[in-house]
């Protein structure tokens, strides 16, 4: 349905066909259409290598973010002191989106992969932060008392108890971050990389070829739809049953 809507306000002709081009049949013989050039740009490997580029960015970026998103989660739900001071930080931090960090990455790093990565991490490590100490406050006390009666204690403690009874929490904060840091990536790459699926989003605003804009649009929901589905939310589901959480 979506498809037919699309054809036929673009053969109506109440945009120019270089502002909203039709998805797959062209308007004139030899005309462009989204479909057609999304093929042709996996083809020629452009968009393979601009993914190839974004999704390494983005992995590098969100491991640093579960690094730190961990830590801070942490020692938040650990000292109470750094949940009056730090906790309160985030709680602020997360509310500003990361996009408005990129004037800062740009005189603290230039324009470059550094300060892409430092979008994408700054992106998703407080939403990481504030799940994963939400799972460590609420591990239950029988848990950690047992624990302690048989005489663990320090990094075996986390380890074997804490850690673990905080997975569910842990796993959904993955899934949100992750959604984080791939909007993030996305703003970072538009506003300066070189490479990268948001620098071909760049280049066909740039040269006016919406045909690209559009394709890269559909390469983006497709990517972050498949991750979500076929990673995050199987880790949800298989963690729920371990847990008993689902029937």
């Amino acid at each position: 349905m979506i498809i037919g809507i699309w054809e036929v306000i673009s053969k109506l002709g109440f945009f120019p066909t270089f502002m909203f081009p039709p998805l797959i049949i062209p308007n004139e013989p030899g005309g462009v259409t989204v479909v057609g050039t999304l093929i042709s740009s996996i083809l020629s490997g452009q968009i393979v290598t601009a993914t190839a580029t974004t999704l390494t960015r983005l992995l590098a970026g969100f491991t640093i973010a579960i690094v730190l998103g961990l830590t801070f989660g942490f020692l938040i739900a650990r000292y109470k002191w750094v949940d009056d001071t730090l906790g309160f930080f985030v709680t602020a931090l997360q509310s500003i989106p990361s996009i408005v960090w990129f004037p800062l990455a740009i005189v603290w790093f230039g324009l470059g992969n550094t300060a892409i990565l430092f979008i994408v991490a700054i992106g998703a490590t407080w939403t990481m932060t504030v799940n994963s100490s939400a799972g460590f406050k609420n591990v239950p006390s029988i848990y950690l008392n047992a624990a302690k009666t048989l005489g663990s204690s320090g990094s075996h403690l986390l380890r074997t108890v804490i850690i673990p009874a905080s997975v569910p929490h842990i796993i959904s904060g993955l899934r949100v971050a992750w959604a984080f840091a791939w909007r993030a990536i996305m703003a970072g790459e538009l506003l300066g990389s070189t490479g990268g699926l948001g620098y071909l989003l760049d280049l066909g605003r740039s040269i006016q070829a919406m045909d690209l804009v559009l394709s890269i649009m559909i390469v983006i929901g497709v990517i972050g739809t498949i991750i979500d589905n076929q990673v995050f939310l199987r880790m949800e589901r298989a963690v729920a049953r371990r847990y008993g959480q689902t029937v």
